[in-house]
């Protein structure tokens, strides 16, 4: 048995010291051998967070992303991006920020049209193409976010600019700039204007000081980059927490793109530059997430709305 393990150990010695050999000379070879990523990125993958039965009896579906790359992705509209039945096409985001993108659009369909399936495909470079449908009746899928939740949080009012019209929804509004046509290169402010409809037990001590809501702007479509820094208004972030605070290490600095308005009500602005002339959409998410009845993953409770940019 000794003389068997004393001719085995070296046997399989140097059957392992060749397959090391053969993996390490072939990723040298491919550069990415064994990388769980693929030379070209990984997939944009599209989501379906749910169908909402609106109370004029049409009927509305909800898509969001899932971006797994590190950096943003652009899929420009056309066979890599599109929607089908092709009257909904354009609406969907051509701009793939980093992570989950939780409730980006909606599209919404007639009565005569729920039972029909709406196809969102999206490939994303030399990957396969992938495909979602806003679909209707699964119960499991339906939201309800129209109706308050149990401490009353409720989708924020929102209006384009310091006193445009406001409302509330997944497709509250979309606009024009209000101040016409901007230049490449040029710092220009994006603003709107909130308010916090939840009607909250005051009694309760979370709900003693009006709850902030959270402001995102977010390029959409667009030809080119767009850079965001933060209005001279913003005060500049800082960490909340004392050191000595367990959550002090887990606090994040919000992005230049990332804003505050002290609830109930108020206005959001950021600064925007464009580095390509075209037609740009900005995506303006408001959410009241500092409810404990609202968050991405509950479905709830935010608002979108939509700026028109047209860059020369």
């Amino acid at each position: 048995m000794r003389t068997i393990t004393r001719f085995l150990f070296p046997l399989l010695f140097g059957l392992i010291a060749t397959v090391a050999f053969n993996l390490s000379a072939q990723s040298v070879d491919t550069g990415r051998f064994l990388s769980l990523t693929p030379s070209g990125g990984l997939p944009v993958i599209p989501v379906l967070e749910g169908w909402i039965a609106n109370p004029d009896g049409t009927t509305s579906y909800s898509f969001g992303v899932i971006n797994r790359n590190e950096e943003a992705v652009e899929i420009p509209l056309g066979e890599s991006n599109r929607i089908e039945p092709a009257y909904y096409d354009g609406i969907q985001p051509t701009h793939f920020p980093p992570g989950r993108s939780t409730g980006a659009f909606l599209v919404t369909v007639p009565a005569a049209e729920q039972d029909n399936d709406v196809w969102w495909y999206l490939k994303t470079g030399e990957s396969e193409e992938l495909k979602v449908p806003g679909r209707h009746g699964v119960s499991a899928y339906e939201l309800d976010f129209i109706l308050p939740r149990p401490q009353g949080a409720l989708q924020p009012l929102v209006g384009i600019g310091e006193d445009g019209e406001q409302a509330a929804g997944l497709y509250a509004r979309i606009g024009d700039f209000p101040d016409g046509e901007v230049a490449v290169g040029e710092m220009v402010e994006i603003t709107v204007n909130a308010t916090d409809p939840a009607v909250r037990d005051t009694e309760d001590p979370r709900f003693g000081e009006p709850l902030p809501m959270g402001v995102e702007f977010i390029k959409y479509q667009g030809p080119g980059m767009v850079d965001f820094t933060r209005h001279e208004s913003t005060p500049e972030p800082s960490n909340p927490y004392d050191e000595t605070d367990r959550r002090f290490n887990f606090w994040q600095e919000p992005g230049p793109n990332e804003v505050e308005i002290d609830g109930p009500s108020g206005i959001a602005r950021v600064v925007a530059s464009f580095s390509e002339p075209g037609e740009y959409i900005i995506w303006i998410k408001v959410d009241v997430h500092d409810a404990p009845d609202s968050s991405d993953p509950d479905q709830c409770c935010w608002t979108n709305v939509y700026q028109r940019i047209t860059v020369r």
